[in-house]
């Protein structure tokens, strides 16, 4: 039987050439005026996933 993938999963994390797991920053949409500057600029940046998420995460991901 063919392995579904988690389109949540994979709608919220890109997979880079070498392997490595890329995902937005939590907390962007709204609610940011009461954020200091430093947060705010820290947010905007596309942050990697550690390797014990990653793990779990390629399980949820078969084809990719």
């Amino acid at each position: 039987m063919k392995m579904k993938t988690h389109k949540s999963i994979a709608k919220r994390i890109k997979i880079t050439k070498k392997g490595k797991m890329k995902k937005r920053t939590a907390g962007q949409d709204h609610f940011n005026a009461r954020e200091t500057g430093k947060t705010g600029t820290n947010k905007r940046r596309v942050s990697t996933l550690s390797k014990v998420h990653e793990k779990n995460i390629k399980k949820l991901l078969p084809y990719s």
